[in-house]
């Protein structure tokens, strides 16, 4: 029993030497190629039991053809382990080439296509995450040329619904600059509503940079459904009568809500001014509100006919109008 604790001990030291040693040498070339990697693994696993064979072999004084027998015998294990770290070292340095350059091309603005051929399970669940990251670089690209379009749609749209109001309150302020306007307390009224409603569309775009910025915060306080409905049917009545439509509320409960009655306010009476401009004159514009699991749902109908089907996928871009959107009447008649 004694001997077999003195060759195990011998032969632990003579394999840790040659493990240090090989610890050293990775840790100089841990910058290099995985194949140098895996070859001094390789050397290290056969010279730790040469090692250990030749201090046990000292020790106990071991035949000199014994010795070089077991010499033999490792020095062919060392060259086959060898021979297969350097082959799988290439094999593994080139499939991950191959997904380099895979990984590069939608790097460049592409999309990742996995290498064909099979990998290593490590390999293989990078290529995963890869295939993965690419999928959601597509989504984020396609994104962001939906918002750039969106973007330039909304400056077109700000400069056409700006530069409207401001030509006629640029006629109506020359016409009451040269005394040639026939009812100026007419033009005054129509050049303070025009203001009115520049006012309306700045705040509306002030509203629009926070909502984008996500610093708009709500504060919601307990409200009357009904009194929101009364107060946004009031504002849009002089709209209605001008369109000659009529406006409907009677299908709306009292009961309390929590909301942010200044936004929904705001909400509600953009609802109530698009319905009412796309209603044909001698329709109907109807708000209700029902009770649901979820709390209570409030509706805006028309009767413009419904949103054509190629539109619905814009419908809530930024700035976006459809083909059949129109600007209000500007100017003194």
């Amino acid at each position: 029993m004694r001997d077999m604790l003195l060759i195990a001990l011998y032969a632990f030291l003579g394999a840790a030497a040659t493990g240090l040693a090989g610890a050293g040498v990775l840790r100089l070339i841990r910058r290099r190629s995985l194949t140098a990697s895996l070859a001094v693994v390789a050397a290290v696993a056969v010279g730790a039991m040469l090692a250990g064979t030749l201090v046990v072999a000292q020790a106990m004084f071991l035949s000199s053809h014994d010795l070089s027998v077991v010499t033999t015998v490792v020095a062919m294990a060392a060259v086959v382990s060898l021979v297969t770290a350097l082959l799988l070292g290439r094999w593994v340095v080139a499939r991950s080439r191959e997904l380099a350059l895979a990984a590069r091309s939608f790097g460049d603005g592409g999309d990742f296509s996995a290498p064909v051929v099979p990998a290593t399970a490590e390999l293989e669940s990078l290529s995963r995450e890869l295939a993965a990251t690419s999928a959601r670089l597509a989504q984020s690209r396609e994104r962001e040329r939906a918002l750039e379009s969106s973007r330039r749609e909304l400056v077109a749209w700000i400069s056409h619904d700006l530069r409207t109001p401001l030509a006629g309150l640029r006629a109506m302020s020359e016409a009451l600059e040269d005394g040639v306007a026939t009812d100026p307390d007419r033009y005054l009224r129509q050049i303070r509503a025009e203001v009115e409603r520049l006012n309306d569309m700045v705040g509306d775009l002030f509203e629009l940079s926070r909502i984008h910025a996500g610093s708009l915060a709500l504060t919601r306080s307990r409200i009357s459904l009904y009194d929101l409905v009364g107060d946004a049917l009031a504002g849009a009545d002089p709209l209605a009568k001008e369109y000659g439509v009529r406006l409907v509320g009677d299908r709306v409960e009292p009961v309390p809500i929590e909301v942010d009655g200044k936004e929904m306010s705001r909400v509600l009476g953009n609802l109530l001014v698009n319905a009412i401009r796309r209603t044909p004159a001698d329709g109907t514009v109807a708000v209700a509100a029902e009770r649901s699991p979820d709390g209570v749902v409030l509706s805006v109908s028309d009767g413009c006919g419904g949103i054509p089907e190629e539109d619905l996928p814009r419908v809530f871009d930024t700035g976006w109008r459809g083909t059949h959107a129109r600007t209000p009447p500007v100017g003194a008649p």
